[in-house]
């Protein structure tokens, strides 16, 4: 069972809007897409979300999302461990720091994460250059410290309440689509031994085929058994998806991106792989960015490559 749970939550991105994004998706025909290709699904409507808050002085509206991270995770968990696919629609990327330590909550050390993004989102406090939680999803989620400055202590709070103690391993996690990366990033990345950076430079040079069969190997060889897919819908061009608060330019190709989803499902189900995938993240995608609700139509048509569908139905 594919389970559906939104989180129109967006204070913590840099632009409204994105909370409008499970509506949107859901518009664009995201339940009846995987419903056509067979599989089951329940649309568990959306997480409530707590009352309007100050944007206090640490991290920007930081009491909102450390709230809604918790919700996230509880909701998660629970519907992973029921034997459910959690697909979770964002909402800006923030969210992910609760729907990805509800994934870990139920595999540990076992759990992998794709996040396939133009940005790394690996600041903290100390590096960010905005203090919007969305930028420091993944730092979060690995456990990076903070000693002192400004939104330390909201830091160590999150650190405290959401994530689990058994923090996600950097050697299993990966990136795909980066392009715009800040400095405190890069030195987060370099210093993450066995992590897995896919850059557009990598696409262009080596194309999507042989990138995604990297990332198989990789994942062969981490010894995780358990993969979270965290989608944001600026991996891809602008021109193609403008509906995002995040838009840079130079992303992925309409192609490319369902090549990546076809390719990923291949890896997936074929016999003997050592692991499975346990939830995915759609985020960042924002109607009052778009045109004609295009970006959610395409985020819908890439979730549907990623759970099978293809051009002449099954290989």
């Amino acid at each position: 069972m594919i389970r559906i749970l939104g989180a129109p939550f967006d204070k913590c991105g840099r632009m409204a809007g994105s909370r409008l994004g499970p509506g949107a998706l859901r518009i664009a025909g995201l339940e009846d897409a995987l419903r056509g290709m067979r599989l089951a699904v329940c649309d568990d409507g959306d997480l409530p979300l707590p009352p309007s808050a100050e944007a206090g002085s640490g991290i920007l509206f930081f009491r909102e999302g450390v709230e809604v991270a918790r919700r996230l995770r509880e909701k998660v968990s629970e519907a992973i461990q029921s034997g459910d696919v959690p697909l979770v629609l964002g909402g800006d990327h923030s969210i992910s720091i609760g729907s990805v330590s509800g994934a870990i909550q139920c595999f540990g050390g076992k759990l992998a994460v794709l996040w396939i993004d133009a940005h790394a989102d690996y600041n903290t406090p100390a590096t960010s250059p905005s203090l919007n939680l969305h930028g420091m999803s993944l730092a979060a989620l690995v456990g990076f410290q903070v000693q002192e400055g400004r939104g330390a202590d909201d830091w160590a709070e999150l650190l405290e309440s959401v994530v689990p103690a058994e923090r996600l391993a950097p050697s299993h996690t990966a990136w795909y689509g980066l392009r715009d990366v800040d400095m405190g990033e890069r030195a987060h990345i370099r210093a993450s031994k066995g992590c897995l950076p896919l850059t557009m430079h990598d696409v262009d040079r080596y194309g999507v085929s042989e990138t995604v069969a990297k990332f198989d190997r990789w994942m062969r060889e981490s010894g995780a058994e358990a993969l979270w897919v965290s989608f944001d819908v600026d991996v891809m061009d602008p021109v193609l998806a403008p509906g995002t608060g995040t838009a840079v330019r130079g992303g992925l190709s309409y192609r490319e991106a369902h090549l990546l989803a076809e390719l990923l499902h291949e890896s997936l189900a074929a016999p003997g792989c050592p692991y499975r995938l346990v939830g995915l993240d759609v985020v960042e995608t924002n109607p009052t960015r778009d045109r004609s609700n295009e970006t959610a139509t395409t985020a819908v048509e890439w979730v549907a490559s990623l759970f099978g569908k293809t051009i002449l139905g099954e290989r």
